[in-house]
């Protein structure tokens, strides 16, 4: 009998699988003209696909074909991202949103009335999974319910005070910096008030301006809708973030906000092209990549910028690659090489890279910290200037304003970046912290993904803050109770102690008549 229960038990254990997911029909929304947002998650959206799902992925690109994979590309957006680049450099915070939200608008009005999109809408198809971007574009989060499906929201810059109240998720402003500024969660008291002002100008207009307008958009492109708008931004059910601690800080997050930073990253670099490798590897003193990223573009720097830049890299010893989006560089020296794209993750993995000029994105910054290459940073807008400021504390960057840039100032911060080794030390560091996790990133964001479609929407990780409102969230009522009442009673004790007094201090009334004899 104990033989055959062994056998049992091995048999059992030989046929017991993982749960897994039937193939399911997933749209992923990417209405930016930068690349950026959809490079976050296109190694992903190409594994989910590899793994039998059927994607759908609305972007502003030209698309290579993939299996499993369907492309609808508004790419009308491009003639508006000169313009939105432009706007953006307004001097107050005020003047700031309304010119983002002018361009979040068109972005939404184009990415609706697209034909290839307009198409889907009316198709009557049905999908499992609606993965919206969550930079305050709302009405596309209505894709969700117009298809009926699940809704979740990725964030390739990580999250902030918006995507922490679409989930419920208490985020403290002590340590917690708004994303647009170059605070750290190290804030002195001025820095804090600051970043509270800000905070309240930004909910300000959030509710005075942006959703009154998204409201609007709402109501005409999903007139027979089921949900309020307010409803569809209550819905998500996970949110994945292109963030992890050991690369900002440490910081509070419920079970369906994953941080999956790095995720775009390959673990194996692939093979370099044959110019670019003989490039790197015939530099004896090193090489320096340099690239603004996918939103700014160098070709438009202004001209006294691009000539202070070439007269720098034209007296290194090391030899530069600098993405630039034109042909040809007037002016160029020998050792700088110059290409419209680079293989970005592949150049920074070799190790006679020596680092990285960037303006820092956070899918820069955190290629950089992977591969442990130091960073010289050139902010210009977003959450560029706090992943710039953060490099300096932390210790593997310095930073310089690209737009007031000097040549002793950029000669100095390239100089100490590559003879000080305390920069390439702290970026290995960092690496080496990054690195040690339980699972790939990429891992990570799959499971979840498909633990969600495997329950139905997953409610249980709902958190009971999203039905709470403000007074019951920060518990003002209970704190009016416990405090007021007491306060109440002694307030009455008081009045009556004092009458009580009043009537024992009068006088008697026989007491003149007592004094006059």
């Amino acid at each position: 009998m104990k033989l055959l229960a062994v056998i049992a038990l091995v048999f059992c254990a030989l046929s017991a699988k993982p749960l897994e997911t039937e193939g399911a029909k997933i749209l992923a929304t990417f209405p930016f003209p930068g690349r950026s947002q959809y490079i976050f998650l296109e190694t992903y959206l190409k594994a989910l696909a590899d793994k039998g799902h059927q994607v759908t992925v609305i972007n502003a690109f030209k698309n290579k074909a993939y299996p499993n994979m369907r492309f609808i590309e508004a790419r009308k957006v491009h003639e508006f991202s000169d313009e939105m680049l432009s706007m953006l450099n307004v001097p107050f915070l005020w003047q700031q949103l309304n010119a983002f939200d002018y361009f979040l608008a068109k972005f939404i009005k184009i990415t609706i009335e697209d034909e290839g999109v307009k198409k889907l809408l009316n198709s009557g198809e049905t999908f499992d999974l609606v993965l919206a971007e969550m930079t305050q574009m709302e009405p596309l989060y209505a894709f969700a319910q117009h298809f009926n499906a699940t809704l979740a929201g990725f964030s390739s810059y990580g999250t902030d005070s918006r995507v922490d109240q679409a989930v419920g998720n208490i985020s403290p402003l002590s340590y917690n910096p708004q994303i647009t500024s170059s605070r750290t969660n190290r804030m002195t008291f001025t820095e804090r008030l600051s970043n509270v002002y800000e905070y309240l100008i930004e909910e300000l207009h959030r509710h005075l301006v942006h959703l009154p307008n998204m409201e609007k958009m709402f109501q005409k492109h999903f007139p027979n809708s089921k949900k309020t708008m307010s409803e569809v931004m209550d819905s998500f059910s996970f949110v994945l973030l292109g963030q992890h601690f050991s690369l900002s800080h440490p910081r509070p997050y419920l079970p369906n906000m994953i941080e999956v930073g790095g995720l775009h990253i390959s673990h194996k670099p692939k093979p370099l092209p044959e110019d670019i490798k003989q490039f790197i590897e015939g530099s004896p003193d090193g090489v320096i990549y340099f690239s603004m990223g996918s939103n700014i573009k160098s070709k438009d720097l202004p001209q006294e910028t691009r000539d202070t830049l070439l007269k720098t890299f034209a007296k290194l010893k090391q030899r530069v690659m600098w993405k630039f989006e034109d042909d040809e560089m007037p002016g160029k020296p020998p050792n700088v090489l110059i290409k419209k794209w680079f293989p970005q993750p592949d150049i920074l993995a070799h190790s006679n890279v020596k680092m990285f000029i960037t303006h820092g994105g956070l899918l820069s910054t955190t290629e950089s910290m992977y591969f442990g290459k130091p960073v010289l940073g050139l902010p210009c807008f977003y959450d560029q200037h706090m992943n710039v400021h953060r490099a300096q504390r932390i210790g593997f960057g310095l930073g310089l304003d690209l737009y007031n840039l000097k040549q002793e100032d950029l000669e100095k911060a390239i100089k100490t970046l590559l003879t000080d080794p305390s920069y390439a030390q702290a970026a290995a560091t960092i690496s080496e912290l990054y690195r040690d996790q339980p699972e790939p990133a990429l891992d990570r964001a799959i499971w979840w993904t498909e633990y969600v479609l495997r329950h139905k929407g997953a409610p249980h990780l709902r958190a009971t803050s999203r039905d709470l409102n403000f007074i019951q969230l920060h518990s003002l009522d209970t704190l009016a109770v416990l405090f007021g009442v007491p306060l109440l009673v002694a307030f009455v004790l008081l009045k009556l102690s004092c009458k009580l007094l009043r009537g024992k201090s009068q006088k008697c009334p026989h007491a003149k008549k007592l004094k006059k004899q």
